[in-house]
């Protein structure tokens, strides 16, 4: 059943019956400072980019395709589901930012590296937390309304149920860790911008220098985990940094896995531009990872201030 963007923009209000209904229908959460309104745009750039994905993987492959790749049946419909629920997002969004006298951002245009049902999935698992990681982390900004917090929640709600699906799909954990990872802004568009071919418009969010993460390559099924002390690869381009580095400073990975928790691990030289670090004891599920001179003290926030020389990189542990 296809269900409107205003439907679905009424259902995350509070139903009151104290209050005639038709002084309801058309009641969207405010906008009530610039804060709010970088929390959505950004929040909307996202959904951009996950409906654009999610409807080339209904389009671009048949059911039979996702059959003979392993998949239930069903299972690119409700990819198609899943699509059209970014669509509801994306019009609740601009309606509640057009309300409020803001011009919704628009979509780019997107480049996505994946070749079949499989590869789609694994991508989609991948971009989804970002997504989530991204609501996480700007609903904490939305203070001044609770009702915003409470429509920003029940999206992200949504986004979760959408990645347990695709996990249980390619047969891995639907919930590998007692906790998600909550993403800055900054953190979260960078990662958006591996998929970004070019946009109209862009959001004024720093773009950090990049960090790749090389290997190992996330076992089939995510299973069995990629084990504490294996060694991660990352490459960088060290003439991007934003300060000078002394080419001889021990550099760390930082990894940001569940909430805002921060390790940081000793990386080692494997070449130019090329570091390994080890896969620090407790990290699960997808984790970020950034390049730093910092060996501690910091949280996510104060990294993607002033504490990362590249990054971040998405790396999917389980």
């Amino acid at each position: 059943m296809i269900i409107s963007a205003a439907a679905v923009a009424f259902a995350l209000l509070p139903f009151t019956f104290s209050h005639p209904l038709e002084k309801r229908q058309n009641a969207l959460p405010p906008v009530n400072s610039a804060t709010d309104e970088s929390v959505l745009q950004l929040a909307l750039y996202l959904e951009h980019l996950e409906h654009n994905l999610y409807t080339g993987g209904f389009q671009n492959f048949t059911d039979a395709e996702y059959t003979a790749a392993g998949f239930p049946p069903g299972f690119r419909e409700n990819v198609g589901v899943i699509a059209e629920h970014e669509r509801v997002h994306i019009a609740t969004i601009s309606t509640i930012l057009s309300n409020a006298g803001y011009t919704p951002i628009p979509p780019c245009f997107y480049n996505f590296p994946y070749s079949d049902p499989t590869s789609f999935v694994n991508l989609a698992n991948m971009i989804t937390s970002v997504g989530i990681g991204a609501y996480l982390g700007g609903s904490s900004l939305l203070t001044d309304d609770p009702i915003l917090v409470t429509a920003a929640s029940s999206i992200v709600t949504v986004e979760s149920r959408h990645d347990a699906y695709l996990r249980t799909g390619i047969g891995a954990s639907p919930f590998p860790t007692p906790f998600d990872t909550a993403l800055t802004a900054v953190f979260a568009y960078n990662l958006a911008q591996m998929f970004v071919v070019s946009c109209p418009q862009q959001l004024p969010i720093t773009i950090l220098p990049k960090l790749t993460f090389v290997s190992p390559a996330p076992p089939p099924n995510l299973q069995p985990p990629i084990s504490a002390g294996t060694t991660l690869q990352f490459k960088f381009d060290p003439t991007t940094f934003f300060v000078d580095v002394d080419p001889n400073a021990q550099l760390y990975i930082g990894l940001l896995n569940m909430v805002t928790n921060v390790t940081f691990v000793e990386a080692t030289s494997c070449g130019d531009g090329c570091v390994t670090a080890p896969v620090p004891e407790g990290a699960m599920g997808v984790a970020f990872a950034v390049l730093s001179t910092f060996n501690g003290g910091l949280n996510g926030n104060q990294l993607s201030e002033f504490g990362t020389l590249a990054g971040p990189a998405e790396v999917v542990l389980s």
